[in-house]
C-alpha cells in the first residue's frame, strides 16, 4: 500500500470551479449547487482505497454532525477506472450507499479537476469557508490503517469548529497520507 502525502495547496487558494456528475442522483452538478452556507470541504476520496475504508465511517458521522452548521461535504472520486474498475460511476453510487453519504459523490472522469486542486492522494481533504478560499488542506487526524491511533477526525473537526467560531485556525497542518490516485497514461 503506498504512502503518497498531500501536496499542501496553498492556504488562500480559491477553490477552482467544476461540474462533475453525482454518482447518487446521475445528474451533473456544480461547486456553487453543492458548497455550504459556511464552509465547504471538498475530499478527494475513491473506493477502493484501504486508507479512504479505514475513515469513511467518520467522514459520515462528521458529514451529519456539521450540516446543519452550515458546512457541506463533496466527494470525488478522480481515479482512471480502465485499470481500477472498482471505482467506476455505478460502483460509487453502490459505495454512497452502503456508507450512507449525504453528501455528492462526484465523478472526474477526465481528472482536470483533481489537477486543479492538486490533489494526490486518496483521502485529500480541503476545507474552504464562505468565500471558497482555502482554510485548511490536510489530513483527518493521525489515525492510519495499522496504526492503531482512534479514528475521530480530530484535526478536520478542530478546523471546522475553528471556523464556525470565528477563530484562527492552525496554520501548522500535517499532509494526509494515502493511496496516491490513480493517474491514466498521459496521451501523446
Amino acid at each position: 500500500m503506498a504512502h503518497t502525502p498531500s501536496n499542501m495547496l496553498p492556504l488562500g487558494t480559491k477553490a477552482p470551479d467544476f461540474k462533475l456528475m453525482d454518482t447518487i442522483t446521475d445528474e451533473n452538478t456544480t461547486l456553487d449547487d453543492c458548497k455550504g452556507l459556511k464552509a465547504t470541504l471538498i475530499m478527494f476520496i475513491c473506493n477502493h482505497c484501504p486508507f479512504v475504508k479505514h475513515v469513511n465511517t467518520e467522514i459520515v458521522r462528521m458529514s451529519k454532525d456539521f450540516k446543519s452548521k452550515g458546512i457541506n461535504f463533496i466527494a470525488i472520486s478522480s481515479n482512471d477506472v480502465e485499470k481500477h474498475p472498482e471505482d467506476a460511476p455505478h460502483r460509487m453510487k453502490e459505495t454512497a450507499k452502503n456508507e450512507g453519504y449525504i453528501f455528492p459523490y462526484l465523478y472526474d472522469a477526465s481528472q482536470l479537476v483533481a489537477k486543479s486542486y492538486k490533489a494526490a492522494c486518496t483521502p485529500d481533504f480541503y476545507l474552504f469557508d464562505d468565500q471558497l478560499s482555502l482554510v485548511y488542506r490536510v489530513q483527518l487526524d493521525d489515525s492510519r490503517p495499522g496504526n492503531g491511533k482512534p479514528v475521530n477526525g480530530s484535526d478536520i473537526r478542530n478546523a471546522l469548529n475553528a471556523l464556525l467560531d470565528n477563530a484562527s485556525i492552525c496554520q501548522e497542518q500535517n499532509p494526509s497520507i494515502g493511496c496516491n490516485i490513480k493517474w491514466k497514461p498521459e496521451e501523446i
